[in-house]
């Protein structure tokens, strides 16, 4: 029988081969008739996820093929889980309905669902392009919003993923130009305002199936960098206590039926704030990034791709019912006396997997290195981006898009499994084209008005009083470890830049990375060390003439 996925990118290419091997002939489309994963597809069709009557149409040819026709329909990783609903309430196919699943797709009908239902989540506002077309309504708009809603906020268009076009805004000078792209990076240009909630955050995976709905995936997420909101990793399992566990995934059980999820997949970000509980988003989909696909399968041996296809096609998923233990539902004092909303379970994680982002500072890829060959057996997956090849334009990335690659590891100790991909990242090295203008600026600290403090320096800024303490260069050729000035050493030698290296191991590694290099001005290659890490280093020296 024939199974539709909805994308062919690396996101995709888990369930490509976890629906090969239950059997099935793999139908795949995708708007990007290059896309990775298709060559591991049996058959391919340009079709634009948005599109839902032409998939609509390519799935009815594939239903009435002499091949069996179609058992389902499926997508993990993309934010067309709506998609996948429309196509499968069409032909009577196993899915969340429609309508949950655009709830769990459109930020503000996700909101109201929680709202009406008492499940703890933001304040929020929906704010329509319409609405901001002069600098008058802006200022009317922000009036409104902050006499709720106190800063910072966070602001985010209603209908994408990845954080693209989602940032934090602190004060009235971040308003206008946060709001604006929010809108412009919405298909239906509609961006949602929210209180922002302090507190450590979750991902957390989960499978619907015959009324019962079982964790299998809660990961610690790491969130960096302000104004925006940037993964650099998830840690799985989460090592917190069981009545928080169990507040947590009540809440989120809660929250998903709600929106009405009943059959397949739903993926959630929570927070624990002073509050409990509250949650931050549900979708109707397997997560992205790479923890359905990769960490959480390396961490508790359960194909949890494949899990989801046999309930996305009619079918019991037997080692997700096989493996299951309960979980006590236990509702956060904010929604104490709701019932309780499925049978909860969960599948224990028997190992750690860490995944780890790298990224880099502005400027023009020249060349990609390990500065160190790094053989741990630990270290599963190196997997860069297909974006950055040689020549192509990188920048510290305001969304989870323009990160540069992640590393993932496995192990049977929590620490040492973040240890090792930590360290994976931090030998990974890209070389940038000297003399190139978004460099100099970054090295320079230029930055916007409406990004105060963004992008962050790699180790911190030397004030002028500590600028006017190093005098001198460092003679051609030698090695830099012999001129580490005492301030530096004093007061950033603790320091852990974006890849998870310290001061000292930078320097050690420009030394491996550049052992002919010319004459260095001290203050001005420390300057650009402290800015730009490794990388800034390197290309101070490569774009001395």
């Amino acid at each position: 029988m024939n199974i539709l996925i909805l994308g062919a990118g690396l996101m995709q290419k888990p369930a490509i081969l976890s629906a090969k091997e239950l059997g099935f002939t793999v139908c795949v489309i995708d708007a990007n008739d290059k896309a990775v994963a298709i060559p591991y597809a049996h058959k391919f069709k340009k079709i634009d996820l948005k599109d839902k009557e032409g998939i609509l149409e390519y799935a009815k040819e594939l239903q009435i093929e002499q091949n069996g026709g179609l058992a389902g329909v499926f997508t993990a990783g993309t934010d067309f889980s709506a998609s996948v609903s429309y196509v499968c309430e069409k032909l009577s196919l196993p899915a969340h309905s429609f309508l949950a699943a655009t709830n769990a797709s459109v930020k503000t009908q996700m909101r109201q669902c929680f709202k009406n239902h008492n499940v703890p989540s933001p304040e929020f506002f929906s704010v329509s392009k319409e609405q901001i077309q002069s600098e008058s309504q802006i200022n009317q708009l922000l009036q409104t919003i902050t006499s709720k809603i106190e800063y910072p906020f966070v602001v985010k268009p209603v209908d994408n993923m990845g954080a693209r076009g989602c940032r934090m805004v602190r004060s009235q000078n971040e308003f206008a130009s946060a709001i604006k792209v929010a809108t412009e990076s919405s298909r239906t240009n509609t961006a949602i305002v929210e209180e922002y909630m302090e507190g450590p955050e979750y991902s957390i995976d989960a499978l619907v199936y015959n009324g019962t709905f079982t964790i299998t995936g809660f990961a610690e997420r790491h969130i960096k960098y302000p104004p925006y909101f940037i993964e650099v990793g998830h840690t799985m399992p989460a090592i917190l206590e069981e009545d928080k566990y169990n507040q947590l995934v009540s809440v989120f059980a809660l929250g998903a039926k709600s929106l009405g999820l009943t059959t397949g997949a739903a993926k959630a970000d929570i927070k624990w704030t002073k509050n409990g509980p509250m949650i931050g988003e549900i979708a109707g989909r397997l997560s992205g990034g790479y923890m359905s696909g990769w960490t959480y399968p390396y961490a508790s041996d359960i194909n949890l791709t494949k899990q989801g296809i046999l309930i996305a096609c009619g079918k019991e998923p037997e080692q997700l019912i096989k493996n299951r233990i309960s979980v006590k539902f236990q509702p956060s004092e904010k929604c104490k006396n709701a019932e309780k909303p499925y049978e909860l379970f969960q599948i224990p994680c028997k190992r750690t997997s860490a995944e780890r982002a790298w990224m880099s500072i502005p400027g023009t890829v020249e060349y990609i290195e390990n500065i160190q060959e790094f053989t741990d057996k630990a270290v599963f997956d190196t997997l860069p981006r297909a974006t950055v090849t040689l020549g192509s334009k990188v920048d510290f990335p305001r969304n989870n898009i323009e990160k540069c690659g992640n590393i993932i590891s496995v192990s049977h100790n929590h620490q040492i499994a973040q240890q090792v991909s930590q360290d994976a990242v931090s030998n990974i090295f890209i070389t940038l084209k000297p003399n190139t203008k978004e460099t100099d600026d970054f090295l320079q600290c230029k930055t916007y008005d409406d990004e105060k403090d963004f992008p962050p320096s790699a180790f911190g800024k030397l004030t002028q009083n500590q600028l006017e303490k190093i005098e001198g260069t460092i003679p051609k050729d030698s090695k830099v470890q012999e001129f580490i000035p005492e301030i530096i050493k004093k007061d950033f030698s603790e320091k852990i830049d974006w890849n998870y290296n310290t001061v000292l191991s930078t320097v050690q590694k420009f030394d491996i990375l550049r052992p002919k290099h010319p004459e260095l001005k001290m203050k001005d290659f420390w300057q650009a060390l402290l800015r730009g890490g490794i990388q800034g280093a390197v290309y101070f020296s490569d774009s001395i003439k």
